[in-house]
């Protein structure tokens, strides 16, 4: 009998990952999964933690990892998953980020308009089954919810997936943020399923209310971190601006032919189709050897916003509890307008507000059910003496103004 072919990956925060179907090889070596390689997994965040380097094939690989060992549990109690279902929903959770454009969620619905990657994946995961000549059939069906066995969907989106299980993970292990470490080993060897949902035995209830609310500091101090979101926003801006001279006729070329066509046509669903192969090239190189290019445009807002985010003079931030005024907003736009001499509407890029939010559980996404030794089910926010109540479901904002320093504004 010939040897099963496999690759063992050294991961620094698991330890070895191994890969051991050839359908699994074919996948992590196609140049659809290796783009992942030039994606950052947190985008700017190593401006501020200069370990946040690591990259969206670090972050699948683990949820990878994590879904071996959470099927393996399963398994083990008796849940009946047959090889097939297995082998779908690790190549589902292989997949699921496979759609991120460049600097992941910073340029959701930016580059690419009214697509969210989410569909993005899909659309690549189609077209790998036609590559791979229907084998992940499976996967899709596993990945959009349209699988019997529902707590395999619950496994790779849900509150408790393995995704975040493995960003949370990760993420506080690369940033050396120790708020965001979780137990997720005790957290997989707590799985159940009940009634075809996935939820977790009570002995768990610890390890999911730290499981949320580490998700929540992490948001507040790393993911939406000022200076994060200045340096995110500086990004966005670039490419809004961009976009704006391109309408207006003018020439801006990113020296990246991949990142023009995108730039200069109409990115809906049938364009990125069309072009999928072409966007499967795209990656955080082009972006920012774009910038480094743009650095010298001619248009003096477009090159003033790629030198301070290439040498990270970024945008000053302040953050309250309430919306900033107009009358505040318009007086500091027009002492930037005096100082670059530059327009009130130019000044709108180097000056502009907005609202950062996030909640620490919210049951009507999805609830997290605990599992009780008689039988009953009950969420999280419901059990006795619950850390997790239904008062955390409310969204927590802070409004906040992005705006170039100068010694005039006070």
């Amino acid at each position: 009998m010939a040897q099963l072919s496999r690759k063992i990956i050294n991961d620094p925060v698991y330890g070895f990952i191994t890969l051991d179907h050839p359908l699994l090889l074919a996948i992590i070596a196609h140049p659809y999964y290796q783009r992942l390689r030039r994606i950052h997994q947190m985008a700017f965040a190593h401006l501020v933690y200069p370990g946040a380097v690591h990259t969206r094939l670090h972050h699948s690989l683990g949820a990878y990892h994590l879904m071996c060992q959470a099927l393996d549990e399963l398994r083990r109690k008796g849940i009946p998953i047959s090889n097939e279902e297995d082998l779908g929903a690790k190549v589902a959770i292989l997949l699921h980020d496979i759609g991120h454009s460049p600097f992941s969620h910073a340029l959701e619905n930016v580059l690419i308009r009214d697509l969210p990657h989410e569909e993005i994946s899909i659309l690549i995961m189609h077209d790998l089954n036609r590559q791979f000549k229907g084998q992940l059939d499976t996967a899709i069906r596993i990945f959009t919810n349209d699988h019997p066995k529902r707590y395999l969907h619950q496994l790779v989106s849900g509150q408790l997936d393995t995704d975040r299980m493995d960003y949370l993970t990760r993420d506080s292990f690369f940033t050396g943020v120790s708020e965001g470490v979780i137990g997720y080993d005790r957290i997989l060897k707590m799985l159940a399923v009940h009634k075809g949902e996935l939820m977790v035995e009570e002995k768990a209830i610890y390890s999911i209310e730290k499981f949320l609310v580490s998700r929540r500091l992490m948001y507040w101090q790393v993911y939406l971190h000022k200076t994060v979101l200045s340096a995110e926003r500086m990004l966005v801006r670039i490419l809004e601006r961009v976009k704006e001279l391109l309408e207006k006729g003018q020439r801006v070329d990113s020296s990246s032919p991949v990142l023009d066509l995108f730039l200069g046509r109409a990115d809906n669903r049938a364009f990125i189709e069309k072009n999928l192969d072409k966007f499967c090239l795209l990656d955080d190189y082009d972006v920012m050897g774009a910038i480094k290019h743009w650095a010298f445009h001619s248009d003096k807002v477009l090159s003033l916003l790629c030198r301070c985010l290439i040498d990270r003079r970024l945008l000053k931030v302040r953050l309250q509890a309430t919306p900033y005024g107009d009358e505040h907003v318009t007086e500091w736009r027009r002492q930037v307008s005096r100082q670059e001499s530059i327009s009130m509407e130019e000044a709108g890029y180097l000056v502009f507000t907005g609202q950062a939010e996030n909640t620490t559980y919210d049951p009507s996404d999805e609830k997290i059910n605990i599992l009780f030794k008689n039988g009953d089910v009950r969420d999280i926010s419901q059990v006795d003496n619950a850390l997790i109540q239904q008062t955390l479901a409310s969204p927590v904002k802070k409004f906040y103004i992005c705006y170039l320093n100068t010694d005039s504004i006070p």
